[in-house]
């Protein structure tokens, strides 16, 4: 299967609205089967969208598209930073950020989600984090040792200047837990009020090797995987 991270580049919400929908043809041309936005990519910290407008979008082009599972990225709604995913016109999960991040000041924006969530798709068993999470070892290990997750996706905000930790961190818990892990994050935003650099995007296996990309956008993956892994935290035998 195809995995589908954009690079996305994120000016005024509405033609960040523009731009998804030609990212989602794009992706469908390619044949992914699972397309990924970045967090708060239609605004930012500083910007506004009325949720209810980016559901519109988000409804209109997974139904247009209705065979991929699209993870919209996150937006700010009901007092938290959440993600959205969709398939077929219809919402099939929603995770809120655990782990704020204060420097940044977001225990004063939103309120922390209170549960680390999957779900099963068409293509894998699913789990969602949300940038500053990454840190935090334990969701990631409760979503595989719990929810049997193959596949772990990660929309960020993360600073380019701090990329070393950010590739790093996706590394770790791909090797622990021997599954995959794929890193989207901003790649610039660019307002009048906002200047942000964002680090790079990246996909490990469940060995933590790197997977290779052609385009800078998709990534080819295996599930299940089928090479050798020495220690499976799922059966703890070496």
């Amino acid at each position: 299967m195809k995995i589908y991270l954009s690079r996305f580049l994120s000016t005024e919400p509405s033609e960040n609205l523009l731009r998804l929908e030609d990212e989602a043809k794009e992706a469908y041309r390619k044949k992914c089967s699972i397309v990924v936005f970045p967090e708060l990519f239609l605004t930012g910290y500083k910007g506004k969208i009325d949720s209810k407008e980016a559901r519109k979008t988000f409804r209109e082009t997974s139904k247009k598209y209705s065979k991929i599972v699209f993870v919209f990225g996150t937006i700010s709604e009901g007092r938290k930073n959440r993600t959205t995913i969709w398939q077929s016109g219809k919402e099939i999960l929603f995770y809120d950020k655990i782990n704020l991040f204060r420097p940044n000041g977001e225990d004063r924006m939103w309120e922390s989600g209170k549960e680390y969530k999957s779900i099963k798709t068409d293509y894998c068993k699913l789990g969602v984090i949300i940038c500053n999470d990454l840190r935090f070892s334990e969701g990631p290990r409760k979503l595989r040792m719990s929810d049997k997750i193959d596949l772990l996706v990660v929309p960020a905000f993360w600073p380019l200047r701090r990329d070393h930790i950010w590739k790093n961190l996706l590394k770790a818990r791909a090797i622990e837990n021997a599954i995959y892990v794929a890193g989207c994050c901003i790649s610039h935003l660019e307002t009048k009020k906002e200047r942000f650099y964002g680090a790079l995007n990246y996909v490990f296996d469940p060995l933590g090797n790197g997977v290779q990309t052609d385009d800078d956008k998709t990534y080819k993956i295996e599930i299940p995987f089928r090479k050798r892994i020495l220690v499976d935290p799922l059966t703890l035998r070496d």
